[in-house]
């Protein structure tokens, strides 16, 4: 199946194009600029379409994103310490950010006659971002089997959407991901942070699934107290 893949650059983006490209026809990656201080992320992105040899798109949305006001991601908001699962992550919503970036994939992907749009939305998102949760993957299949009738059949695969973290993290591994080549953290520093949720939810993946971590973090320590209650007692199949 000719697959594009939504890569923003992030350890599960990255596992999931490699994973897709062992698996069926990937043609191409696709990334969005929404104005996310850790933009340096979209270099990631480009690197992973480089060692896959595949085109890659990075689609200019920040005029979008300066109106979608009141998340850490995109505003002068400090982003949280802590544990993914903890209430004060909910700061990091971007509100609709999923539905948007779907919908002009789902465009690209009918116009280059692609038969698929690949996301890396996985289980442990689903506390905190309503767009990653299943019901969203089938009510946009839903709409855009509408939107597209008649034109194209595009499916949208979300392989991890039922996963963890760490299952991504053994996933990638057996696809030969490059995980240090991939980048996660919400602050945009010169190293990961090792402090905000998606530090702590990818060390600590990493530790579940027994694989080594080649992420150099500024604080590598932090995730075993944020984790100490494992977050509260969250796992992806409690939700």
């Amino acid at each position: 199946m000719k697959t594009l893949v939504v890569c923003s650059g992030g350890l599960d983006s990255v596992s999931l194009a490699y994973k897709i490209a062992a698996e069926q026809d990937l043609v191409g990656l696709i990334s969005f600029d929404y104005g996310q201080r850790h933009s340096k992320e979209l270099a990631y992105a480009a690197r992973a379409a480089e060692c896959l040899d595949v085109p890659h798109q990075i689609i200019d949305i920040t005029a979008i994103g300066a109106h979608l006001s009141g998340s850490a991601l995109t505003d002068d908001i400090d982003v949280p310490d802590g544990h993914y699962a903890e209430e004060t992550m909910k700061v990091t919503v971007v509100p609709n950010r999923n539905a948007m970036m779907l919908s002009i994939a789902f465009g690209v992907a009918a116009a280059s006659q692609a038969e698929a749009v690949a996301v890396a939305v996985h289980g442990g998102d689903h506390f905190i971002y309503p767009d990653c949760r299943p019901g969203f993957i089938d009510s946009f299949q839903a709409m855009q089997d509408q939107a597209l009738d008649g034109y194209a059949q595009v499916k949208l695969q979300a392989p991890f959407v039922a996963g963890s973290k760490a299952d991504i993290v053994t996933e990638g591994a057996r696809h030969g991901t490059p995980f240090a080549e991939t980048w996660s953290c919400y602050k945009g520093g010169a190293l990961h942070c090792g402090r905000c949720g998606t530090c702590v939810e990818r060390r600590e993946a990493f530790h579940i699934a027994g694989v080594e971590d080649p992420t150099q973090y500024e604080d590598a320590d932090f995730w075993k107290t944020a984790t100490a209650d494992g977050g509260k007692g969250f796992r992806a199949e409690e939700v």
